[in-house]
């Protein structure tokens, strides 16, 4: 058996879909689980994730902790102090590179300047990871049953290079409970971003969907416990982040983490 993925909660949610004191609920829980790992990004609800977080980490001043955030491009000129005066820290832990940028390849004079102890890559693909050259020791993308932005040929480079893969929307945004099957609902993730929509509203996830819903059907588990246990005990991930609105959310990722059916994993994938 596959030892499973840490799972880091992903703050995307934070004064966007919830306000402070629900997320504050959310990163208590994910602290008293043992989450260590924490995902946010200057996009978010235009830094309201970052200030939420940052009133979090002032309140309760946990130790032993990994703070993530991400900036968008361009990146030949970075800064990176409204972040960290949003989080109030002297230093980010892993900073990211939000989305590719032609501007990446010329960005290393202006990551040097910078106070951030790793350096990492979101949404990216195997040829603009290996443009940006050893500094980048971790990378963030898209990965579940439905859409995967984490080939085999993607995870071998990480592995041979020794770079993190960090994973995120192991339920498809809720693609993948099948709620939306019959439009999407309403103050979902999909209305409220509807740039999602297309990423899973075609044929091949669609027919992904199918196959987790009759494995569900046959098996007597929920799409939602399948589809996070799947992608937490996908080989070669280190940590895939959990976001949501309730605590009960991420006790379900907690219950999925338990559940480890290789037979079950690969009916799934084929």
């Amino acid at each position: 058996m596959l030892p499973p993925a840490c799972i880091g909660l992903g703050c995307v949610t934070f004064g966007r879909e919830i306000d402070e004191a629900a997320s504050f609920a959310l990163l208590d829980h994910a602290w008293e689980h043992g989450v260590r790992h924490f995902d946010t990004a200057a996009a978010y609800s235009g830094g309201a994730s970052e200030t939420i977080l940052g009133k979090w980490l002032a309140s309760r001043k946990p130790e032993g902790i990994t703070i993530a955030t991400k900036i968008l491009p361009p990146y030949d000129s970075i800064d990176i102090a409204p972040s960290l005066k949003r989080l109030g820290v002297d230093q980010i832990d892993l900073f990211y590179l939000h989305r590719w940028h032609d501007t990446a390849r010329q960005a290393g004079a202006a990551l040097e300047k910078l106070p951030v102890s790793r350096f990492g890559a979101s949404n990216v693909t195997l040829d603009q990871l290996r443009a940006l050259g050893p500094r980048f020791s971790v990378i963030q993308n898209n990965h579940n049953l439905a859409v995967s932005e984490v080939s085999d040929e993607l995870r071998d480079y990480c592995a041979k290079n020794e770079i993190a893969i960090v994973t995120y929307s192991p339920l498809g945004a809720g693609f993948l409970t099948g709620k939306h099957q019959n439009g999407v609902q309403a103050g979902s993730r999909f209305e409220i971003v509807p740039g999602h929509q297309d990423v899973y509203f075609h044929d091949a996830a669609y027919q992904r969907l199918a196959r987790l819903e009759a494995v569900a059907k046959r098996s007597g588990h929920s799409q939602a416990h399948l589809a996070l246990a799947w992608a937490l005990h996908q080989p070669g991930i280190d940590t895939v982040l959990i976001g949501g609105r309730t605590t009960a959310q991420l006790d379900q990722a907690f219950a999925a983490l338990e559940f480890d059916d290789p037979d079950i994993f690969a009916e799934l994938a084929s």
